[in-house]
């Protein structure tokens, strides 16, 4: 298996480890020996990382407004 091929944990990848996995998809599909269905594969494997980044940052942030709405609460 290669090391850009998608994963059952990819949902489960923190937003570092999908960066760095997007950046070694990048580097393959800059790669002269990647053909076009090869890249497109890649690609579809890019955005796929590109929804979990984006899910756990939304998470965080929801978690982030609830703690400060909750902060704010008891100081008033």
């Amino acid at each position: 298996m290669k090391k850009t091929d998608m994963t059952q944990e990819e949902g489960r990848l923190s937003v570092e480890e999908c960066f760095d996995r997007l950046e070694e998809l990048l580097s393959s599909m800059e790669s002269d020996k990647t053909g076009l269905e090869e890249t497109f594969r890649l690609y579809e494997q890019g955005l796929k990382l590109l929804k979990t980044a984006s899910e756990s940052i939304n998470s965080v942030e929801k978690q982030i407004r609830i703690l400060n709405e909750e902060e704010q609460h008891e100081l008033h």
